[in-house]
């Protein structure tokens, strides 16, 4: 006899409150097994592909790709005994609560806890954050908006997201099919009789429709969650900016060395390499950097690892995956994670997980060609280095003016946590290790 189960929309990283369904893995009548990726889906965060915790056939995908659902919610319901092996079901089967110990974490979720050192309270060891499981919501279709005073508007899937690609509001309409269902017909005419109403007869006379010219995408997904948090950056932490401008032609010249050289073959070394790693030696010299404002606890958190944050450009939006304890890799080490990283980010596959715990970062605006800006802090952290383009200057060497490499850096820091002679001692740092590499052996 049949066995159904839904499936609910798991919380892929601590935090979240809903995503975007992408794509379907999976149709009605498909065969799966335990872990098999079902669909995709785009978090606050990132692109995640789930897994379903069971065996069995797929019975009923309960939303449409393009739709926002709550964690929680059920997305698919799935007979997970259909050859009716087990015992048997009741007649009217409902849907049910899965187990505890059926919705274990799924695989690749969650993160490890990180150890910090807060200073203001030497030998207090960091209490342990337990995340609670998901809730599992009761056995309804999941919907793009919540319902106002009770109401919800009947609508299937395709039109609810219809309505939310439109910017129409289901709960002001009245549904014209039986049962006051809202139809694809009710929607297109409330979004017409909406651009018609903003349209000034001036402009209707002349033809001219403003609408036809605009666009209007949805905020959501990693947009919506890079917004949030520079806003909260922007207005918590006082931002100050420092600039440098130096010149890296001993730099690059000891680049082409290495990738020349037997133990480098194979090894992407970009000029992000010797920054990485000059941030983690000036790091240790100028550990403020590296540190943290914790405003509830009136502490500040010092950190003894470099959690090096990278700021990647993607289709979905800006990531700043991290490369977890960075300032113990060498050189070769950092080269080759740093490509790892890069290219995970460009194919929209970088994992909540791989974004969480950061320390410091880098942000490298010169492969557009720009000179140098004035980037905001990541959330939890005290200073971001800006990487300008590397372009042929006018340069004077020993009296003379030559032609070099010439770089510009800047790096923000949150005064609170690093005054300005920190932040100058720790940009002046990276700067010497930029322009001579040789330097390192002194540090």
């Amino acid at each position: 006899m049949p066995e159904y189960k839904q499936f609910p929309l798991a919380d892929t990283a601590e935090g979240l409150t809903e995503a975007d369904i992408i794509a379907w893995q999976v149709k009605p009548g498909d065969t799966v097994t335990v872990n098999q990726i079902v669909v995709e889906v785009e978090t606050a965060k990132a692109a995640v592909e789930l897994p379903i915790p069971w065996a069995g056939v797929i019975t009923e995908l309960l939303v449409e790709p393009g739709q926002t659902v709550e964690v929680g919610a059920p997305i698919l319901t799935i007979d997970v005994d259909p050859g009716g092996k087990a015992a048997p079901a009741p007649a009217a089967p409902a849907a049910e609560e899965p187990a505890e110990e059926e919705m274990k974490p799924l695989v690749g979720y969650g993160s490890k806890a990180v150890v910090t050192q807060r200073r203001a309270r030497k030998g207090a060891a960091p209490a342990p954050v337990a995340a609670a499981p998901a809730p599992v919501a009761p056995a309804a279709p999941a919907v793009a908006s919540k319902p106002k005073g009770g109401y919800v508007p009947l609508a299937k899937p395709p039109v609810r997201k219809l309505a939310k690609d439109l910017g129409v509001d289901l709960h002001a309409l009245t549904g014209t099919a039986d049962g006051g269902v809202i139809t694809r017909d009710d929607v297109q005419a409330a979004a017409n009789g909406s651009a018609a109403h903003a349209v000034s007869s001036s402009t209707v006379d002349s033809g001219y429709d403003p609408a036809t010219r605009e666009r209007r995408v949805p905020i959501k997904g990693v947009r919506k969650a890079t917004a949030a948090a520079m806003v909260q950056s922007a207005y918590t932490a006082p931002h100050v900016t420092e600039f440098l401008t130096i010149d890296v032609t001993p730099m690059m010249e000891f680049r082409e060395k290495l990738k020349k050289s037997r133990e480098f073959a194979g090894v992407k070394v970009t000029p992000l390499t010797f920054a990485a790693k000059a941030v983690c030696l000036a790091a240790k010299r100028t550990p403020d950097v590296n540190a943290v404002w914790d405003e509830a606890a009136q502490e500040i958190v010092y950190k003894d690892y470099v959690h090096l944050g990278i700021a990647a450009a993607t289709p979905r939006g800006l990531v700043v995956p991290k490369v977890r304890d960075a300032d113990s890799m060498s050189l070769k080490e950092l080269a080759i994670a740093l490509t790892e990283l890069t290219d995970v980010a460009r194919e929209g596959k970088t994992t909540p997980a791989a974004m969480l715990g950061g320390t410091i970062t880098i942000t490298n605006v010169g492969v557009f060609g720009v000179d140098t800006g004035t980037p905001i802090i990541n959330p939890g952290e005290s200073a971001i280095l800006c990487l300008g383009a590397i372009k042929d200057t006018p340069w004077v060497v020993d009296g003379e003016i030559k032609v070099r490499k010439v770089l510009q850096l800047s790096l923000s820091f949150d005064h609170r946590v690093v005054d300005g002679q920190q932040g100058s001692e720790f940009l002046a740092d990276v700067g010497a290790l930029l322009a001579d590499p040789a330097v390192a052996i002194t540090y």
